[in-house]
């Protein structure tokens, strides 16, 4: 009984280490953040466009847009994809053959790097495209969106009562019916919930649109065009060799930071 406690005593004050140590960097990071950049947050940065290098002043209204226009295109591509990929696992397929499948598929893509990610869109999208693009941008950050929501969604449907099925067919419900006015119903805050942690999980990644949207001077929102997101925009200024550039990177950082925490939150 004594070796019990001293084990779970020794198990709790690692894990209690742990956390602490982990909430330890997020709150320098974010200090850090803050002290360097946050000065730097005005509202030119949203409403303006980049200058030419060197330039004083400018901002990052156009690589926001575009973050916005590539992240919202991937959700619409890539979470209703993920969403009736989980309804089938946990509803149809449950455990047959092509369903363990598309599970092992799934969460072997879940630890896949974004950026080989990013590389096999480029070879699949960008070459016979003949360019960057934001559509392959947006499949490319979809890519990463479906393997999250499909296993989430299958998990989080598999803890609906079997009981209010059973209640909805013998009242005669066809199985779509069960499905999206039952199950889905009951399991909306859990669905929701996985939705903003894909997005959150994609919203900061850079990797894969390097190889995929790339960046652009110009404002241009066609689908079939490089366009600027604020993730590559933050990475080339960090980069650059002017101070005003280093001043948007920290805006960015300090954005795309606290968008990311925002959404992890909620």
């Amino acid at each position: 009984m004594r070796k019990r406690k001293i084990k779970n005593y020794i198990g709790l004050s690692i894990s209690t280490i742990s956390a602490f140590i982990g909430l330890f960097f997020l709150f320098w990071i974010i200090v850090s953040l803050i002290e360097k950049g946050f000065h730097y947050i005005n509202w030119s940065v949203f409403t303006q466009n980049a200058v030419s290098p060197g330039d004083e002043g400018g901002g990052l209204k156009f690589a926001i847009l575009g973050q916005l226009e590539v992240v919202g295109l991937a959700s619409l591509l890539g979470i209703p994809t993920g969403i009736l990929g989980g309804i089938y696992l946990s509803e149809y397929g449950k455990d047959s053959f092509l369903s363990n499948i598309i599970r092992n598929v799934s969460d072997a893509m879940t630890s896949i790097p974004s950026i080989i990610i990013g590389i096999f869109v480029y070879a699949l999208v960008v070459v016979p495209m003949g360019g960057f693009s934001v559509i392959a941008g947006s499949i490319a950050l979809a890519l990463l969106m479906i393997p999250i929501v499909i296993s989430s969604i299958d998990n989080i449907l598999k803890l609906v009562p079997n009981e209010l099925r059973e209640a909805a067919y013998a009242l005669g419900a066809p199985k779509y019916i069960v499905i999206f006015k039952v199950v889905a119903k009951e399991a909306i805050v859990g669905i929701v919930s996985v939705i903003l942690l894909a997005i959150s999980r994609i919203l900061g990644e850079t990797a894969p649109l390097l190889f995929t949207s790339f960046n652009s001077n110009f404002e241009s929102y066609k689908l079939n065009k490089p366009i600027a997101t604020l993730t590559v925009t933050m990475y080339d200024y960090a980069m650059g060799p002017y101070d005003s550039w280093h001043h948007l990177a920290w805006a960015a950082a300090i954005i795309l930071t606290f968008s990311v925490l925002l959404f992890n939150i909620a």
